[in-house]
């Protein structure tokens, strides 16, 4: 089984940050994941005009390697045909829960042959910062993820809502064991995303982040994309 190991800040409330490293030897990224059957249709439909088959069943869980997983401010994908998708990020390590944010980068041109591939072609950038899971559930549906692009030098606010348009973390892990698949030390799970503002469509960089209002606290990360020419 491959894995990555990454250095984190974990930020506890009313304690100092914490240096932790984990290494991860599981990486699942949770699709349509949406709690409102609406928001969550809309989302089908607008995948649906690029291609992308409608799910059976949701969510969706779809296993990706693990050194995907990447701190790196610079990605390279094939061509200009992917885009990002902010994510809050579950981590499982030394039996606690986790939170953080990352994205969900994806080649959007073979969703079309299936998401399972896709999810496969593009590195999967995450914020060097944790917080602890049990610090923030009490006011869980307050919480906020953003993303902005860049087009032509310019920052373009991409994606914006709550987590509560997403399952809940405690429904979203257990909805794993329903698959076959488990929630173990060294695992990240990818929570789920919302539709793009304006469209999807690809961009040169990409900022994310998420927001606990609550106790005035954000963690977030930017990357920039680099189109590897495609010949053949």
């Amino acid at each position: 089984m491959t894995s990555k190991t990454l250095s984190f800040e974990v930020v506890r409330k009313e304690t100092q940050p914490t240096p932790t490293t984990i290494t991860f030897k599981r990486l699942i990224i949770a699709g349509w994941t949406g709690r409102d059957k609406l928001l969550l249709q809309h989302h089908i439909d607008e995948m649906r005009v690029m291609g992308v088959q409608a799910p059976a069943t949701t969510p969706l869980y779809f296993r990706v390697t693990a050194p995907r997983l990447t701190h790196q401010q610079a990605i390279e994908s094939p061509g200009t045909q992917s885009s990002g998708e902010v994510e809050f990020v579950l981590v499982k390590h030394a039996g606690e829960i986790f939170v953080g944010v990352g994205s969900d980068h994806t080649d959007n041109l073979f969703e079309s042959s299936g998401s399972t591939i896709a999810k496969q072609m593009c590195e999967k950038p995450m914020a060097r910062q944790l917080w602890a899971l049990s610090d923030v559930e009490a006011h869980w549906d307050e919480i906020e993820l953003r993303a902005w692009i860049e087009e032509a030098g310019v920052r373009t606010l991409y994606q914006e809502g709550k987590v509560v348009e997403m399952l809940h973390p405690r429904d979203l892990i257990d909805g794993l064991f329903d698959v076959d698949e488990t929630f173990e030390d060294g695992t990240a799970l990818y929570g789920g995303t919302f539709s793009a503002i304006g469209g999807i469509r690809f961009a040169t960089a990409f900022e994310f982040e998420i927001n606990d209002p609550v106790l005035n606290r954000r963690i977030g990360h930017r990357y920039t994309i680099d189109p590897l020419p495609i010949r053949g």
